[in-house]
């Protein structure tokens, strides 16, 4: 079997499943009791907690919920309610995941004014990050970016976004959905008030995710109850899915290197086929989205699958939808029809790689008409 898909989900590292049953069979206490097994769980949330703030080189607090789509909810739910009298605009871009802009589609129902920028072309100037700065102004509630696309990798400088709007508007909630650049670009990269992160992206457990909460920053809560984690996130804690969220986070590999040579391996093969374009630029090299034109990404998709070769035609919240991301990139509706997303983890290898082209090749043989 070859995993491609690696941006709907990973496969979890062996010592991630070792550290959830481990955890589930030995440390099953409540982090809010008071006797030694919730004194051991609660041991279990600083530690991972720590894990997870060191990863990101942020100072804050982490808050632990159900995942990246939960956190998101959070923000854009709690930061309104929070900071009702800063402002009714919002800046974010028109690329974003569904679990932040569906969010936003109903701020905008409630009267707030949403402003979506739009990604440079490719061989436009790299302005976006500037594009974002100069929409905020004095009534910018809140701006919200995404650190990599999940369909085409782009990277935004969330760093460079990060300090010239609190230069612009020091009230202004800035909030990132890191769910793809985690663990896998560089933490420089990456600063905000508000960060939303995913186990199941890096080889962690599924059904748990995270809110990083830089000090100072309020929201109110999404979900209420007994007031677990500072009555910001109600709820016993999932200790071992903590556990395996965190095990996952040391896990994780440097693979910067090994991601772009897998990436312009990849790249080179395909551009050798005939009506093969690459749709990524200025990507996450962990990354790469390609049109096929003349065979559509299902039949493509399934064809591969044959094969034993996995990989995605998109999103995987848009069920093999059309989700209107790569039109925002240039992409032409026909090109997206036939679009194919591949997506490396630190298993994957040379040898995939060379798979897929031929895979890929026989299909062209095969459907191109």
């Amino acid at each position: 079997m070859i995993y491609l898909d690696n941006s709907a989900t990973t496969r979890p590292f062996d010592s991630v499943i070792k550290a959830v049953s481990d955890n589930m069979a030995s440390n099953f206490g409540n982090a809010s009791s008071l006797h030694r097994m919730g004194v051991n769980a609660e041991l279990i949330l600083k530690d991972a907690k720590k894990a997870i703030l060191d990863k990101l080189s942020l100072d804050g607090d982490i808050i632990f919920t159900s995942g990246a789509t939960e956190s998101s909810n959070t923000v854009l739910s709690g930061v309104p309610k929070a900071y009702r009298h800063n402002g009714k605009r919002i800046v974010t871009t028109s690329f974003e995941h569904p679990s932040v802009e569906n969010p936003l589609r109903k701020l905008e129902e409630a009267g707030y004014e949403t402003v979506r920028v739009s990604p440079p072309g490719r061989d436009e100037p790299q302005d976006f990050e500037q594009r974002i700065i100069d929409a905020v102004d004095d009534s910018t509630l809140l701006v919200s970016v995404m650190w990599v696309n999940n369909e085409t990798g782009f990277i935004a400088d969330l760093s460079k976004i990060y300090t010239a709007v609190k230069r612009k508007n020091p009230k202004t909630i800035v909030h990132c959905d890191a769910v793809q650049g985690f663990c896998k670009q560089p933490a420089k990269l990456l600063k905000a008030d508000l960060v939303s992160l995913s186990a199941h992206k890096i080889h962690g457990p599924k059904g748990i995710g995270a809110l990083y909460c830089a000090k100072g920053v309020r929201f109110e809560p999404l979900v209420y109850g007994g007031g677990q984690q500072k009555n910001l996130r109600s709820g016993t804690e999932p200790v071992d899915l903590i556990a395996g969220f965190a095990e996952a986070v040391r896990s994780y590999p440097d693979c910067t290197r090994k991601y772009g040579e897998l990436n312009e391996k990849l790249a080179g093969m395909l551009t050798q086929f005939d009506g093969v374009v690459i749709n990524s630029y200025g990507n996450s090299k962990n990354i790469l989205n390609f049109s096929v034109r003349g065979v559509r990404s299902e039949i493509m998709l399934h064809f591969l699958e044959e094969r034993e070769i996995y990989v995605s035609s998109g999103s995987a919240c848009s069920k093999g939808k059309t989700s209107g991301v790569l039109a925002q990139f240039g992409v032409s509706d026909k090109d997206a029809d036939c679009a194919v997303r591949v997506s490396f983890s630190p298993f994957t290898e040379e040898s995939d790689i060379e798979a897929l082209a031929e895979g890929i090749a026989d299909g062209i043989k095969r459907f191109r008409r």
